[in-house]
């Protein structure tokens, strides 16, 4: 280098560090330099996503991995990098036609509209520019906003994620990143996060496998965090792994940016989970980890191998659970009954994957809570799956399924869903199948026949999978049932009388439970915090709703449902000994009163503060 200008030897080391050593080598020695599209180099001096937020250097998803690792954006964008020319595609496909890729068979049936789609667009835009209005925005109009940033406009937003993509939000690990992970937490700038929702992208919603693009449900479920529960923006972190995906077309499209290959299986998967999660908990140890939408073969496994250690839990598995038995809580209300009366029903439960066994357990621990001796309690319940009733005659039930086998003698395997309902005369029917109007008229009617007011729960999703409608429901009861679904429906009118539909919706729970965990500092998110989580809500109900049939509280005052549920998980950690924050424990000692003002005094409230500017280098 010598004799070199100085301003000669900055230009050369740039374009060593775009073109490698080697290659500046190699266009130096060709004796005529000629321009070429690498060869122009700006100086930045941001990195992370302050490089990502300036309109000038962001590339979206064009980084290549080179600039990736040297401007700590590894992590923080997709792990394909598509060239401006398909970016430029993507934006004027948009720009000429102004598409919302709606299939046109699925809008009747899943209950999406172009409308929907356009105001997820124009909520996007402003959550871009200003989220202290977005949240202001969502939680002055929670009712009516939640469907549209959550279920169910964001199955569609997952189904076209890689065309819909904007700018980055939240981080993506792959397998690719094997070895990487603990260092790549650190190119995300908060040092403090109180939130995290993690999902593969293996089983979104009820749309299969969207891998990479699985990333918008972990969005989603933490915009609800932040509105319904008041936890921080700037505290939470959306997350997925991608390893894959089975689903061919979705690799096959040149957007998808996720990985293109299948799905990693057995140890290997599991040795990528189990950095992800020693990653993200060593960086940020008190936040709570939400495990979502993950598949059948490995949702169970996640949560069993780290809820003892972490400040976990999965929301299909627990959450549902949680909710559903909030909903019996809530209908055994409507009756006029106490909580203690659940030890007294008897449950069919069609369903027997994740979400349908992990209610069948929690509901069996309420039975426990109220009095019922372990088996005792699980001889109250007939599960049911696509073979019909299962019997301790089958020899390839899981560990989760195999307790609640029916080994009596009344009991026959395979037994059909109508034979079961009119032999044990249930008091509670739950459809967790995914299996459209698997509630027949026949079913429904013998659930008439056999209670005077049967609780019915089809809590599939979507609407097209419900096993039953609310008006069905109405319909073969002659309008004594109590209805709750998992998706919204309108009002029956029946014998001059008006019935409502309850949804149950996991964002009555999750919200609440995760803020009282956090608050509570408890280490690990036991069964009976979740089983307190779920007797919270009837109390909340008012006495005018109740009357109408309905078995949740009015989703507008969610935020008051969040600290009340949060509250109540507060008490039960201290009463299991797993109370660590003292500054719950005081307030919790000081009262009822005292705890919930101090729960809601610890939420994010979306509000203009002053601001004040700090220089580099000075403490706050």
């Amino acid at each position: 280098m010598r004799g070199l200008a100085a301003s000669e030897v900055l230009r050369r080391s740039l374009l060593s560090q775009v073109w490698g050593a080697e290659s500046w080598v190699a266009v130096r020695c060709a004796g005529t330099y000629k321009p070429c599209e690498n060869d122009t180099v700006s100086i930045v001096r941001k990195r992370g996503l302050d490089v990502l937020h300036d309109p000038i250097y962001n590339k979206g998803t064009a980084f290549p991995y080179s600039e990736r690792e040297r401007l700590g954006l590894r992590g923080l964008l997709p792990v394909k990098s598509l060239s401006m020319r398909m970016q430029v595609e993507r934006w004027l496909d948009e720009f000429k036609y102004g598409r919302d890729y709606i299939d046109p068979a699925n809008v009747k049936d899943e209950g999406i509209t172009h409308e929907d789609c356009r105001r997820w667009k124009v909520l996007q835009e402003l959550q871009d520019r200003n989220e202290q209005m977005f949240y202001h925005i969502l939680l002055d109009s929670f009712e009516e906003m939640a469907p549209i940033i959550y279920t169910p406009t964001v199955g569609w937003a997952c189904l076209n994620y890689h065309k819909l993509f904007r700018r980055p939000r939240g981080m993506y690990f792959s397998k690719l990143d094997r070895g990487e992970m603990a260092a790549m937490t650190y190119n995300w700038p908060s040092h403090e996060v109180d939130a995290i929702v993690v999902t593969d992208g293996s089983r979104i919603l009820g749309l299969g496998d969207q891998g990479l693009n699985g990333l918008g449900i972990s969005i989603g479920k933490l915009d609800l965090y932040v509105a319904a529960a008041g936890f921080h923006p700037r505290k939470v972190l959306p997350c997925v792994v991608d390893v894959g995906t089975d689903n061919v077309p979705l690799r096959a499209d040149p957007l998808y940016m996720g990985i293109d290959s299948p799905r990693l299986k057995g140890d290997e998967y599991y040795d990528i989970m189990d950095e992800f999660v020693k990653a993200v908990m060593g960086r940020w140890p008190n936040a709570v980890l939400q495990f979502e939408d993950f598949s059948l073969q490995h949702a169970h496994p996640l949560l069993g191998r780290y809820r003892n250690h972490h400040l976990v839990f999965n929301d299909d598995i627990q959450g549902t659970a949680a909710t559903a038995c909030a909903g019996v809580y809530g209908a055994l209300a409507v009756q006029g009954k106490l909580p203690p009366a659940i030890a007294e029903q008897r449950f069919v439960i069609v369903g027997a994957g994740s979400a349908g066994m992990g209610v069948t357990t929690m509901l069996s621990l309420c039975l426990i809570k109220h009095g019922q001796r372990e088996q005792e309690a699980r001889s109250q319940f007939w599960v049911l799956d696509a073979k019909g009733l299962i019997t301790s005659e089958r020899t390839d039930l899981t560990a989760v399924v195999q307790p609640f086998a029916r080994q009596d003698e009344e009991s026959s395997e395979g037994e059909t869903l109508l034979e079961v309902v009119k032999r044990v005369k249930p008091t509670v029917l739950v459809g967790l199948s995914g299996v459209g109007k698997l509630f027949t008229q026949e079913v429904l009617k013998a659930m008439g026949e056999a209670q005077e007011q049967p609780i019915i729960m089809a809590m599939s999703n979507p609407i097209s999978r419900l096993e039953c409608t609310h008006a069905s429901a109405q319909a073969a009861t002659g309008g004594r049932a109590i209805y709750m679904a998992g998706s919204p429906q309108g009002a029956v009118e029946q014998n001059g009388k008006t019935i409502c539909c309850s949804q149950a919706n996991n964002m009555y729970i999750f919200p609440g439970l995760a803020l009282g965990a956090h608050l509570a500092k408890s280490g690990v998110v036991s069964d009976l915090m979740l089983t307190a989580a779920s007797e919270a809500l009837p109390k909340l109900i008012p006495e005018a709703d109740r009357k109408l049939g309905k078995v949740y509280p009015p989703l507008a005052n969610i935020r008051a449902i969040s600290r009340r549920v949060a509250a109540d998980v507060i008490k039960t950690a201290h009463s299991e000994g797993k109370l660590h924050s003292k500054s719950a424990l005081r307030e919790l000692l000081r009262g009822d009163d005292a705890l919930l003002d101090w729960v809601e005094s610890m939420m994010y409230k979306p509000q203009y503060d002053s601001l004040i500017h700090l220089p580099v280098g000075i403490m706050e």
